[in-house]
């Protein structure tokens, strides 16, 4: 008797791909060449990540007749700010336009189809998972992919010499302590309240300096001028205007994608960029970045 077939690996071969698609290894190859379907190279080797080669299935599912066409979400990435991911749009010349004012009004954004992406690093308090929460709840009903972009180092952000002698969170509650604070709905503003909460510490007892930093560079900026003291950023931000920082957690930076529209080109050529030797070696000089998960798939809705 023939054993039954094993799982699925999560990367296939062009043999496993073709068997698995129905096709044959000479439409794949086309397919490849075309740049049709999401393949990575190993030294010289084709591979196919399936739970991309899944998502590649879904975005061509045809709509039956009648159905409504949604309109084409403009070419926007929304969403939280993130120094790597900034400069490799930059870069990458996807031609993606940057939006970012925070992950929850940039998830809003893209709920309401006026984003095709959106970066966030939420925190779910209850779970203390970052982003799978927050996406399934909001976007429920909403084809959509989650991808993880980068785990990232934060912590405080000091003047350089850190004149204050500050060390950990309870400094930040001292009364001559001005915190350069994230708007509300930010994840910098949601975990730094939650990592006092689980310290025992009343989030309360910050003392904001005046005007809300709205990104990692605005924080930065506060220091640097010496309008706050202390703010909390990734250790990226630090590092890029010569602060110092006393690290205090490693978070989840994710891409929400339209689902269809992770294989178009805006969205391919930034994923494609990712895998080249300057991307990594950006991210190595900025300092603060995990790397190893980039583009694994964290959820995938409706």
């Amino acid at each position: 008797m023939t054993a039954p077939p094993g799982p699925m690996p999560d990367l296939m071969t062009v043999r496993e791909v073709a068997d698995y698609l129905r096709l044959g290894e000479r439409k794949v190859y086309d397919l490849v060449a075309r740049r049709e379907i999401p393949v990575v190279k190993v030294t010289g080797k084709l591979l196919f990540p399936r739970a991309h080669i899944d998502l590649w299935l879904t975005a061509h599912l045809q709509q039956p007749e009648g159905a409504p066409v949604p309109q084409p979400r403009p070419a926007v990435l929304s969403g939280s700010d993130d120094l790597l991911l900034e400069w490799a749009v930059r870069q990458s010349g996807c031609k993606l336009a940057l939006l970012l004012d925070g992950s929850g009004v940039g998830l809003k954004r893209f709920a309401e189809r006026g984003a095709v992406a959106c970066g966030l690093h939420v925190i779910d308090e209850a779970s203390e998972r970052f982003n799978t929460p927050i996406v399934e709840r909001t976007l429920a009903g909403v084809p959509y992919v989650l991808l993880h972009w980068a785990r990232r180092e934060t912590g405080i952000v000091l003047p350089q010499g850190n004149p204050q002698g500050i060390a950990g969170l309870p400094d930040l509650l001292r009364p001559n302590v001005l915190f350069a604070d994230r708007p509300p709905g930010t994840g910098a503003h949601i975990l730094v309240r939650h990592l006092l909460r689980k310290a025992g510490l009343d989030p309360q007892g910050l003392r904001p300096a005046e005007g809300a930093a709205v990104s990692e560079t605005d924080v930065a900026a506060a220091i640097l001028e010496r309008r706050a003291t202390a703010g909390f950023a990734v250790r990226a931000a630090a590092n890029r205007f010569g602060l110092a920082f006393v690290p205090l957690a490693w978070e989840d930076f994710d891409l929400v994608l339209d689902r269809r529209a992770v294989f178009e080109p805006p969205v391919q050529a930034l994923l494609g960029f990712t895998r080249t030797p300057a991307f990594a070696e950006r991210a190595r000089l900025f300092g603060g970045y995990d790397l190893a998960d980039l583009g694994a798939v964290r959820s995938n809705g409706a």
